[in-house]
């Protein structure tokens, strides 16, 4: 850097400039506008974005229905965070903390929000008796990964993904900061995957569909452009693990929804029936 910052006595949010992403945040919660979130015809409604933390909400929603859990039909609304529209009232209504996932159950008598992507998929796994053991240490195994997952991902995507791929400006400090601690995250997981199958062992559950989205694209050079830079392919057990991941013809489904980026058959803004991902995933190259 070209000078050293000083943090003044009182901060100011003068700081974000020009960064798109940056100028999306605010010390302020709460909803900017009144506008109502649409409401589609299955009585479970997800509002969100294809990015790892909404890609864990539709490959758990994709792998109840292809366990053949029916009731698990939603309907996805696109919420693009680029244009802010997780500060509208309708969002705000379900999730005040304005972050995507947010889903809304209307199946029971009284509608049920919930936000956080890992109490989205606690709470389906339990509604649907799927994807998480109900006792035991296998049960136990699995919220602590899952748990390991919400609190180490920040420091991946709002650490070294905004820096590394997003800021406006390099910083050798914040990147090689981050950087080191996405690579010791990797290798827990690598050592952890040498001995299992899945994250909790045996079986394939929530803490998988948790950590894939994000570690697991990243070990197979999906996320940030960054493969060479963390030398991924040295961590053979978290890749073993990405490859068998994604290998699930639900995984692959629900990756694409909500998603705005990418190849055109990997972009699904809405999904309101299995069909409408079949004809995006028809023109997927052979």
């Amino acid at each position: 850097m070209s000078e050293q910052y000083v943090p003044p006595k009182v901060w100011v949010n003068d700081a974000a400039g020009g960064n798109k992403w940056a100028n999306i945040n605010s010390p302020e919660s709460g909803a900017r506008f009144e506008r109502e979130l649409p409401i589609g015809e299955h009585p479970l409604q997800l509002y969100s974005l294809g990015t790892p933390n909404g890609q864990k909400v539709t490959i758990m929603l994709e792998e109840l229905l292809a366990a053949g859990v029916t009731a698990a039909e939603y309907d996805a609304f696109l919420i693009n965070i680029g244009e802010s529209d997780q500060f509208s009232s309708g969002f705000v209504a379900v999730n005040p903390n304005s972050k995507i996932p947010a889903l809304v159950d209307k199946s029971g008598e009284n509608e049920v929000n919930v936000f956080e992507s890992a109490s989205i998929l606690v709470y389906l796994a339990e509604k649907f008796g799927k994807f998480l053991p109900t006792e035991g240490l296998a049960r136990t195994q699995t919220l602590n990964w899952l748990f390991w997952a919400q609190g180490s991902a920040p420091f991946l995507g709002g650490g070294f993904g905004h820096f590394y791929a997003y800021a406006d400006e390099k910083q050798e400090y914040p990147i090689n900061r981050f950087a080191m601690e996405a690579k010791r995250q990797l290798d827990v997981l690598d050592k952890h995957l040498a001995q299992n199958t899945y994250i909790a062992g045996d079986e394939y559950t929530i803490a998988d569909m948790a950590i894939w989205p994000w570690y697991g694209c990243l070990a197979l050079g999906y996320l940030y452009n960054a493969a060479e830079f963390l030398q991924v392919h040295t961590y053979t057990h978290v890749r073993r693990w990405a490859g068998q991941v994604e290998a699930r013809e639900a995984v692959q489904r629900g990756r694409i929804v909500n998603r705005t980026f990418g190849e055109e058959w990997e972009q699904l803004r809405e999904r309101h029936e299995a069909a409408d991902i079949d004809a995006v995933l028809a023109n997927k190259p052979a």
